[in-house]
């Protein structure tokens, strides 16, 4: 947000009780492809409307979609992600579990996508989505996915994070083999990020690196 600009469309996803695809999916064209790197709610929020016209055109049932395709598989039993009023995930925001919930997700990751002998995430997606993405000017952002390209925080470069509102963060750590969730209250989130931050430098001194 910025005052010259006003509200910022893309956060009427959260506030403006819409239909949150329809919303994304008519947003118009404002840079070329690969030209700008900017944080915005609902440009990911069309491949959660793809996915959608995917799962119901094989007659599948969307909102039990999830838990079947991905929680069942890695042992959350219990995730909660909200919908809009019309009932689309909203993934960008609004999705609820405990740490270890995060942990696994950031396991599976840290796996390469692989769980347990099975591929549940395509071949070569973790890379991508740890890879600094070319439009952004400092390689901080991959794809959906945080990363560490600039050294910003005291673990390698080649981390990468989910960043979740109030500081909730699942570092993915390749080169430690290592998954660290945190979660903490909204409010004193500043101090808590101050205190994650010596935490993971003492982390990167107390865990070997394995390549």
């Amino acid at each position: 947000y910025t005052p010259d600009k006003g509200y910022p469309d893309h956060t009427l996803i959260y506030t403006g009780a819409i239909d949150a695809f329809a919303h994304s999916m008519t947003r118009p064209l404002q840079f070329p492809p690969n030209t700008e790197g900017r944080y915005r709610n609902s440009d990911p929020l069309m491949v959660g409307y793809l996915i959608k016209q995917a799962v119901t055109k094989r007659g599948e049932d969307y909102l039990t979609f999830p838990q079947r395709a991905l929680f069942d598989r890695i042992g959350i039993r219990k995730q909660v992600l909200e919908t809009d009023p019309y009932g689309n995930f909203l993934l960008t925001g609004y999705d609820y579990g405990t740490a270890r919930n995060w942990a696994r997700i950031g396991q599976l990751y840290l796996q390469d996508g692989m769980w347990q002998g099975k591929r549940l995430l395509p071949d070569g997606w973790a890379k991508f989505v740890s890879t600094p993405a070319p439009a952004w000017t400092r390689p901080v952002y991959g794809g959906l996915f945080w990363v560490n390209g600039d050294g910003g925080l005291p673990i390698p470069k080649s981390a990468y994070y989910a960043n979740g509102a109030g500081g909730q963060r699942t570092f993915i750590i390749p080169t430690h083999d290592l998954v660290v969730v945190r979660m903490g209250h909204y409010r004193g989130d500043r101090a808590g990020m101050r205190a994650l931050n010596g935490a993971l430098a003492e982390l990167m001194k107390a865990v070997p690196a394995i390549h």
